[in-house]
């Protein structure tokens, strides 16, 4: 795949027929802003088969669009390349100048690589395992529970075997696969909800995260006002004091 470049393509996901809110319009107007030359295709129920696998057919009966969008947006890059966007990315500049890669991938976190952002050449042979991977499995146990886990851990877990080290470094691994810091393509601290953007950041993934749980949100918020009341730094070393009491340090 030497000297093919990524498509100027964009994708995005809409499953459930809902009508978009004003801030997701919002955000898919700043790629039209900033890449008015693209192609921008919305995958739905009218070009995508949520039957397909097991997987998307159980996620799509839950109403869990999300995880539907979790296979089609591999497919849609594996067929025909270029960007993959979820509807809360905001882009901030042109992708113009990543397009001579074949892979092109960012963390969202120290240790794990995000999915909001995605951009690959055609056939690109990571995102036909990403693909494999979900035939193979199933989103409810034989109980109907939902089984835990996110296509986050998964890809991460797929690109430590290509030799990808868990630190928010830029790192090129097997296969051509760029992977740049978190600055780049997701400059913002989720658990905190601070945003760390600079003049390197193309775009910013807001986490809009309406598949987690109401615990979840509630422990996100909580952190959040501690975060307000003592700050980023002072938050970390509290957590870290607490984990370590915790495991007997």
């Amino acid at each position: 795949m030497d000297g093919q470049n990524i498509p100027k393509i964009i994708h995005y996901c809409w499953f459930g027929n809902n009508p978009k809110s004003e801030e997701i319009q919002k955000y898919i107007n700043s790629w039209k802003t900033h890449m008015p030359d693209y192609e921008i295709i919305e995958w739905n129920e009218s070009n995508f088969d949520v039957n397909k696998l097991k997987y998307t057919k159980q996620a799509y009966e839950m109403k869990k669009y999300a995880f539907v969008s979790d296979v089609a947006r591999i497919e849609a890059l594996y067929e025909y390349g270029g960007i993959y966007f979820d509807t809360d990315v905001e882009a901030f500049k042109s992708f113009d100048d990543i397009l001579n890669n074949s892979c092109v991938l960012g963390f969202e976190e120290e240790e794990y690589v995000a999915t909001s952002m995605m951009a690959t050449v055609p056939k690109y042979p990571l995102i036909k395992e990403f693909i494999e991977l979900y035939k193979n499995i199933s989103f409810l146990d034989s109980e109907g529970n939902i089984i835990e886990g996110t296509n986050v851990s998964k890809l991460t877990e797929l690109l430590q075997q290509k030799g990808l080290k868990r630190e928010n470094v830029y790192q090129k691994i097997e296969e051509n696969i760029s992977i740049y810091p978190k600055e780049y393509f997701s400059p913002y601290v989720y658990p905190y909800g601070i945003y760390q953007i600079t003049d390197k950041s193309y775009c910013v993934h807001h986490f809009n995260v309406s598949w987690q749980s109401k615990e979840v949100l509630f422990k996100r918020n909580l952190k959040r006002c501690i975060v307000r009341f003592i700050g980023l730094e002072n938050t970390k070393k509290f957590r870290n004091k607490i984990l370590g009491i915790m495991k007997g340090e």
